[in-house]
């Protein structure tokens, strides 16, 4: 690329935000040169508006940028969303009208039909939305929106398995408490100790889960036909969140075709070698005793998802175990990949 895209983060203070900044800081394509906040870090330089809680420093060029309202108007014409979802709507439909290509990791539009909750690899075809997403709304913008963080673990797991029918699936989390973001969960409660509520979290993997894996159909995905049920924990892990998964297959499969269905999983993001994309997204590992969130969550720069654990399930076909980066594969990294897909596609012209 002979010049960098200019790109702005909205809520660049959060920790969200702090991520988005974190994982844009040498990008080959990307130079985040703009970035939006709440009124109380308005005119301030971001390092005097952000209270830095991620590992190292920040980033200097950043740190020195001048943090803006989040209204359209100066901001780069591609600008990442991670606002908080109670201000994120009205926002970001305000960019996208303006002209803006808005890619968020908010959950205000996921389920919205002429909105695509984009997994690269998994449904690249839901980007054909988008021309209809600006008829439908008048706007020469538009909104594209990653998972939440747990249903990318699921449907990057369930995504290899799709061409032999899911029809049920039962998933049970246990999520790193970043996932809260900061201060996450209080010490007296996290510490030796498994909360087995999140709040609208089982809800919001269920749907995510349909819309995924469901099938452009000219104008509309439709849902995948198949029951799916959540059960979310959160864990005393840092970074990291693991699910196990139970899966019924219409085609009944056996072991080899699995294993060889993960093996060779992959998609556009591979095929066309964007920055962000991991060689193997979808990486079994053999070990009876993995993945693992301290040992595992860190390769590929966050963004692969690991399985383990394949075996026969005694109530649905099989089951098996996955494990994915909630922050970067669940949260920035996912966006960027997006956004990366998003260019590859024209979508950009």
């Amino acid at each position: 690329m002979e010049k960098r895209i200019e790109v702005g983060v909205l809520g660049a203070t959060g920790m969200v935000g702090q991520h988005f900044v974190k994982f844009l800081r040498n990008h080959p394509w990307f130079d985040l040169t703009w970035v939006g906040a709440s009124e109380r870090s308005t005119a301030k330089l971001y390092r005097d508006a952000t209270n830095w809680r991620l590992d190292g420093v920040m980033p200097e060029k950043v740190a020195g940028l001048t943090v803006e309202e989040c209204k359209p108007g100066n901001a780069p014409r591609l600008v990442f969303s991670a606002m908080d979802a109670s201000v994120a709507g009205e926002i970001e439909r305000a960019f996208a009208q303006a002209g803006h290509i808005v890619v968020s990791n908010s959950r205000n539009h996921r389920m919205d039909a002429d909105v695509p909750l984009l997994v690269p690899e998994v449904n690249a075809d839901h980007l054909k939305l988008i021309p209809l997403q600006q008829r439908q709304r008048g706007w020469k913008g538009q909104i594209v929106t990653n998972p939440n963080c747990s249903t990318v673990v699921l449907t990057m797991g369930l995504g290899p398995l799709k061409q032999f029918g899911i029809t049920k699936v039962i998933t049970t989390t246990m999520q790193a408490i970043s996932g809260a973001g900061y201060p996450g969960a209080a010490s007296m409660d996290i510490n030796a100790n498994v909360i087995p509520f999140i709040g609208g979290e089982e809800e919001k993997m269920q749907q995510e889960t349909q819309k995924i894996l469901g099938d452009f159909t000219g104008d509309a995905v439709a849902p995948l036909a198949a029951g799916v049920s959540a059960h979310c924990n959160r864990v005393p892990v840092l970074d990291g969140h693991t699910i196990t998964v139970s899966v019924e297959l219409a085609s009944k499969p056996g072991e080899a075709a699995i294993l060889e269905a993960f093996e060779k999983f992959s998609g556009l993001p591979q095929q066309r070698h964007l920055p962000s994309a991991p060689e193997r997204p979808v990486q079994y590992m053999a070990d009876r005793d993995r993945p693992q969130p301290r040992r595992d969550v860190e390769r590929d720069h966050g963004m692969a998802v690991y399985i383990g654990r394949l075996r026969p399930c005694a109530v649905l076909d099989w089951k098996f175990v996955a494990l994915g980066h909630n922050t970067v594969r669940g949260a920035a990294g996912a966006a960027v990949l997006n956004a990366e897909l998003m260019y590859s596609e024209g979508l950009f012209d």
